[in-house]
């Protein structure tokens, strides 16, 4: 009996003799080829929520937090704007890898010179480690929270987080889908009750999703706009997005790519949608509960977390901010893994056990945040995180510049190639993204 293609497609020709992307996960989950639409649909959810993690991981919760509790709901437009950036970037992601059989570190090595890739590399290995950072921090903070373990405690024992990794990565990629989604879910339940505990007025919340000329004037608001782009786009889900859709086994022709490309848009869009809404309850939160009572000097997660119970007489209120903060940082630490093996293996062609690897880049995050605790205090891991954010943000063009640049060449994308009119549309986002960065780096040196 002859296998279905479907079941188990070749590598396409323009990926060549090159080993496909993510090893034996390419190409592993099932795709029905006939039925109803509907589990179609079902069978490319999945990657679109694990780039969504990297959209509302601890590092967007200071900002967000600091936005909500100076300016009430007057930067969710950004958040709004940012999320619209990150739909389109991710779509072209998801469109490299399809069409080309290729993740964007993979075609990066394919286009660019050895010491182009190798500088590329090495500013997403920092991007990678700056978003690890981030995490430890979050889930240390989370730890402390609800059981009252110190930070430096908490950064060690996220360490142990490898083993996590390591079950969900042996039990096949859907079962590491099925994980992120239900920790999502539950950050969601949380602050959903938390937003009907403050129960925001529901026309201040609508708009302040239109934006308007005050984030651009007042120059502590545009500074924090510019914090909730730089923390919202991850530089290193563009190289992982570009992967994880080649997971599907859609037939690699040109109809089966197209048709590949429309669901995962599809799943991609509905799971930032979720992150939009996410990002967007953590400034509602910050601005119902904080602005609203004059608490404009709310800055830091933990600062949060204190008050939260106070100011809306819930006790569950602050535990809820705290599950949903640990379920965030234990979710990055999926993500992180997985971005780090395709950077890896797609620049170098190195192959390292996802287990060796995952402990040296929590391992290398971990040691800023046990010397920073140790010198400052507690307090010095808030500017720790701020920082996170700032490397993030300075690698963010050299993944943005590439990838727009890859999807317009039509030799490499075939049918597939971007349209002029995403292009611009592109072009006109990273030229964005770019001023904005450099202006919030500049902002941070000058202090």
């Amino acid at each position: 009996m002859t296998p279905d293609p479907a079941s188990r497609p070749a590598i396409t020709p323009q990926a060549g003799t090159h080993a496909p992307s993510l090893g034996e996960m390419n190409a592993s989950v099932a795709v029905p080829v006939g039925g109803h639409w509907w589990f179609r649909l079902l069978a490319f959810l999945g990657p679109g929520y694990l780039v969504s993690v990297g959209y509302m991981d601890p590092g967007n919760w200071a900002t967000d937090i600091a936005g909500g509790a100076q300016f009430g709901y007057l930067l969710l437009s950004v958040i709004l704007l940012s999320n619209l950036m990150a739909i389109v970037l991710q779509g072209l992601s998801a469109r490299l890898g399809i069409a080309t059989g290729r993740d964007l570190a993979q075609a990066c090595r394919d286009h660019y010179s050895r010491p182009v890739n190798l500088g590329l590399w090495l500013l997403c290995e920092i991007a990678i480690i700056a978003c690890d950072l981030a995490e430890v921090i979050g889930t240390a903070i989370a730890l402390k929270l609800l059981f009252g373990i110190p930070l430096l405690a908490g950064a060690i024992i996220t360490a142990v987080d490898v083993v996590l990794v390591l079950l969900l990565m042996h039990r096949g990629f859907r079962a590491l889908e099925a994980f992120v989604i239900a920790l999502l879910l539950l950050i969601l339940a949380c602050f959903a009750i938390q937003i009907a505990l403050a129960a925001p007025p529901l026309m201040a919340v609508l708009g302040g999703f239109i934006p308007r000329a005050e984030v651009v004037t007042n120059p502590h608001a545009l500074y924090l706009a510019i914090g909730i782009i730089g923390a919202t786009v991850m530089p290193h889900n563009l190289y992982l997005h570009s992967s994880i859709v080649q997971t599907r086994a859609y037939p690699r022709t040109d109809a089966g790519r197209r048709s590949a490309l429309r669901w995962a848009v599809t799943d991609s869009t509905i799971a930032l949608m979720l992150a939009l809404f996410i990002n967007a309850a953590i400034l509602i939160l910050a601005a119902a509960v904080f602005h609203a009572h004059g608490r404009t000097d709310v800055q830091e997660i933990e600062q949060a977390h204190e008050l939260l119970a106070p100011m809306l007489g819930v006790g569950l209120a602050s535990t809820l901010f705290a599950v949903a903060l640990l379920a965030s940082g234990i979710n990055s630490t999926v993500t992180a893994t997985l971005a780090g093996q395709i950077v890896m293996e797609g620049f170098l062609r190195l192959r390292i056990a996802p287990w060796a690897r995952r402990l040296i880049t929590r391992g290398i995050a971990i040691v800023p945040v046990v010397v920073v605790t140790a010198i400052y205090g507690e307090r010095g891991t808030a500017r720790l995180l701020v920082l996170s954010q700032v490397l993030l943000s300075m690698q963010l063009p050299f993944a943005v510049v590439p990838l727009v640049r890859l999807v317009s060449d039509k030799a490499r994308m075939g049918a597939l190639v971007a349209p002029r009119w995403l292009l611009a549309l592109s072009w006109l986002i990273a030229a964005i993204i770019v001023v904005l960065n450099v202006k919030l780096l500049v902002d941070t040196l000058a202090g």
